[in-house]
């Protein structure tokens, strides 16, 4: 009689195929990877940001400048990117002011910011420093007091412009700096009344009313005591942000002459003088 065992009547179980222990091993070992050299490299190191640096890639390129009805005056911004900068062939082409990168954060200063700022002054421009504003690193006030201690600040003496808080596109992570509208705009109010709280002055904000919209939800409290600089490169500055009815300077290319960064001061020079002076 033959003799019974547990399971004998059962078909043997097939192995697990080898290619999916092998897709599944390196699945696994992917989400444990820092990410790739080619990743890393799409990300800029910190402090490299400049003054429209995300203008191209979400605006675009849309024409230049038509003819305005009224007087304006060439300008033009620049940073670290720019290196030392020819302030005689600018001032030579029209160029009348001048805005130099200063600080980004509470990490970083421009180590060009005084041939760039001072050079401008010293061929006659009327010079003023901007602020890359970093919201995911530090808080608004304590990115306004970084900016005023390191070259930041503002005096009455006809050719110091106020400083300019650049706030627009995250070139190193999320858009909005993983901020809802709500937090963005009082980041931006800390930055506006600290600014003010140590120089008298209110910044100048400079942005795109396509991320203003997104990451404000466009917001219009601002306009009544900050000056605009609208960023777009186009034949006209467009639809401005929200409480603004006219823009005082609009970067309008990163492609002109000597340093690549222009803008137009919306009138004639006494007009800058008279934004210098407060």
């Amino acid at each position: 009689m033959p003799v019974h065992r547990p399971g004998s009547d059962r078909s043997p179980r097939s192995p697990r195929p080898l290619a999916v222990l092998v897709t599944a091993l390196l699945a696994a070992v992917s989400f444990a990877l820092p990410p790739t050299s080619a990743q890393a490299a799409t990300t800029p190191s910190r402090g490299s940001a400049h003054m429209g640096m995300g203008v191209l890639a979400h605006d675009g390129r849309h024409g230049t400048p038509a003819p305005a009805a009224v007087a304006q005056t060439e300008g033009v911004d620049v940073s670290a990117y720019q290196g030392n900068v020819a302030w005689s062939t600018l001032w030579g082409s029209g160029v009348r002011w001048a805005y130099t990168k200063a600080t980004e954060g509470t990490y970083y200063t421009n180590p060009y910011f005084a041939q760039q700022y001072n050079g401008s002054y010293n061929v006659g421009m009327i010079r003023g420093a901007y602020h890359f504003a970093t919201p995911d690193t530090a808080g608004g006030a304590a990115q306004a007091s970084y900016f005023v201690g390191h070259g930041g600040g503002w005096s009455r003496d006809g050719k110091t412009l106020p400083g300019t808080l650049d706030i627009e596109w995250n070139p190193y992570g999320a858009a909005c700096y993983g901020k809802t509208a709500s937090q963005l705009v009082g980041w931006i109010a800390d930055f506006v009344t600290t600014y003010h709280s140590l120089t008298g002055r209110y910044p100048v904000i400079y942005t795109a009313t396509s991320w203003w919209t997104q990451c404000t939800g466009n917001y219009g409290g601002f306009a009544a005591d900050n000056p605009l600089w609208i960023a777009r490169y186009a034949s006209d500055p467009g639809t401005l942000p929200a409480g603004w009815s006219y823009y005082t300077m609009w970067q309008y290319t990163s492609s002109g002459p000597t340093v690549g960064d222009h803008d137009k001061f919306n009138g004639a020079l006494d007009r800058v003088q008279a934004l210098a002076n407060g």
